[in-house]
């Protein structure tokens, strides 16, 4: 079976993404998702806050999905769920299994990466102490709540303080639990300002910085998680521990780009975001395989998942009418001091039209700082901030015209001053 684009992932970055080469003009494009719906963790996601940027109205998760749901409806595009892709060949022919067609290999004029990312859990950071029930990712837990209706722990300790760590306190403490605490291991938040102020504070629930869980006790059921302060290092420090009684221990430890697929289809992945390096096409190192959302990088926004989408879906259904999205004069983006990564990574100098946008994260919590963007001819533009954090994803956005007088490769990094 041919189809003009393959679209693995139905969650809001796939959704856009097929949605936009839709109008962009490709018409045989078949969505691949795993899950028994459409939409992704945003099925989960019960609580309020998405769609402020994107649609000017404040949703919760389902009804973001459900807006996108509601476009591919009204298309000719092609769903195909409890579909599990098993490979990419360099030929994009995509290999994949569901309870319907059984094993298929369908031959795509251009893929869309939307795989998302997963958490990880506990044996990923390797916490010592007994096996017993009762330890769960944040994302675990969630669903076990919010679609299962089950409720997993009265007595909860959260390790880890990203945002769904964050938001999990205020919702299991909204049903009934106690929540001790928040553990975080760096000395500063890993979620966004306001889910520190609407789900600990506003609850007063402690969050205790530079401080780890070493060691957790229960034979069956977990009874004892024990949490020691930690030195600069981020080693424990003995003389400091606490114990807390406690029947649940939630980890929100981080997620990672889902990127088996693109390992095995042999795209060039970003050891700092655990993602493909892309272009500002959202093009990957194979040409006519793009990628977008949290397959590239972790976001903070739903919103900007979805513009990251429509713009993979653009290029894609670009490639597929011209296959004019070649690398020409391009520039490579490298960080400097104090910015962890950047996204895109490459910029086709022979490509611009309109602004660029460019997302980073910083390596750790700053004031009054500006963000200087650099060529080999000296700074091209610079952006003022009063306040940055690593768990706030920053955007800049740079005009055609800056761009066009690049010259050599670019630096973004972090200098004093406003």
């Amino acid at each position: 079976m041919k189809y003009d684009i393959v679209v693995i992932g139905g969650g809001p970055a796939g959704l856009a993404a097929a949605k936009s080469a839709y109008d962009n003009g490709a018409k045989k494009i078949v969505i691949l998702e795993r899950d028994k719906e459409l939409g992704g963790i945003l099925q989960q996601c019960i609580h309020n806050g998405f769609g402020l940027h994107k649609f000017k109205e404040e949703l919760t998760g389902p009804e973001y999905a459900q807006k996108y749901i509601d476009m591919i409806k009204n298309t000719d595009i092609e769903v195909k769920l409890e579909t599990m892709v098993l490979n990419i060949s360099e030929d994009k022919i995509v290999s994949m299994i569901n309870p319907v067609d059984g094993y298929m290999e369908i031959q795509a004029k251009a893929v869309i990466l939307a795989m998302g990312c997963r958490e990880r859990t506990r044996g990923a950071i390797a916490i010592p102490g007994e096996r017993p029930s009762g330890i769960f990712t944040a994302g675990t837990a969630q669903r076990f709540l919010n679609m299962e209706g089950y409720m997993v722990g009265k007595k909860v300790l959260i390790l880890g303080s990203g945002d769904i760590g964050l938001i999990m306190a205020r919702r299991m403490t909204l049903e009934g639990a106690k929540v001790l605490g928040v553990i975080e291991l760096m000395p500063f938040s890993g979620g966004l300002n306001r889910n520190i102020v609407q789900c600990l504070n506003d609850f007063d629930i402690p969050l205790l910085l530079s401080h780890t869980v070493i060691y957790v006790q229960g034979r069956d059921r977990l009874k004892k998680v024990i949490v020691a302060k930690v030195d600069e290092n981020r080693k424990p420090i003995k003389g400091t521990e606490v114990e807390y009684d406690c029947d649940t221990l939630l980890l929100s430890v981080g997620l990672l780009p889902e990127n088996e697929l693109s390992k095995d289809a042999g795209i060039n992945l970003d050891t700092r975001t655990s993602g493909p390096i892309v272009k500002q096409s959202m093009e990957t190192s194979i040409p006519g395989v793009f990628a977008c959302g949290n397959v590239v990088h972790v976001h903070d926004l739903v919103d900007f998942v979805s513009e990251e989408g429509e713009r993979a879906g653009k290029f894609a259904a670009c490639y597929i009418d011209e296959e004019n999205c070649k690398l020409e004069r391009v520039s490579h983006i490298s960080n400097g001091n104090g910015i962890t990564y950047t996204v895109p990574q490459i910029i086709n100098l022979e490509d611009i039209k309109g602004k660029l946008e460019i997302f980073m994260r910083v390596n750790n919590v700053y004031k009054n700082k500006k963000i200087v963007v650099t060529d080999d001819n000296g700074v091209i533009a610079s952006f003022k901030r009063t306040h940055l954090a690593p768990g706030e994803m920053e955007k800049i956005s740079l005009p055609e015209v800056l761009l066009k007088k690049i010259c050599g490769n670019i630096s973004i990094e972090l200098q004093e001053g406003l």
